[in-house]
């Protein structure tokens, strides 16, 4: 068995494209509108026909306290990652 797509949510679909493509090089997928949502894909540009990341709209309530604590220990480990998620984020 293959896993070929794994979920990423997001608050912005289209600033998390710009953020996944511009700033960590990935390429887009497939890009299907599905009601006010788009069924949004990006993949590695070596293997574009590997995993793909579904940029999935993050609007569920419960998630957003789930998520604030998971990047909340990322950026603590990782501190040169705030400055470029928080870039991505005004763009």
């Amino acid at each position: 068995m293959e896993n070929k797509q794994t979920s990423v949510y997001v608050e912005d679909q289209d600033k998390a494209l710009k953020f996944y493509t511009e700033v960590l090089g990935f390429v887009k997928k497939l890009d299907i509108t599905a009601g006010k949502y788009r069924w949004l894909t990006v993949v590695s540009p070596e293997n574009q026909n590997g995993v793909q990341l579904v940029l999935e709209p993050n609007d569920h309530p419960p998630r957003k306290p789930i998520r604030k604590l998971f990047l909340s220990k990322v950026f603590a480990q990782h501190p040169s990652l705030w400055k470029t998620f928080k870039r991505s984020m005004q763009g």
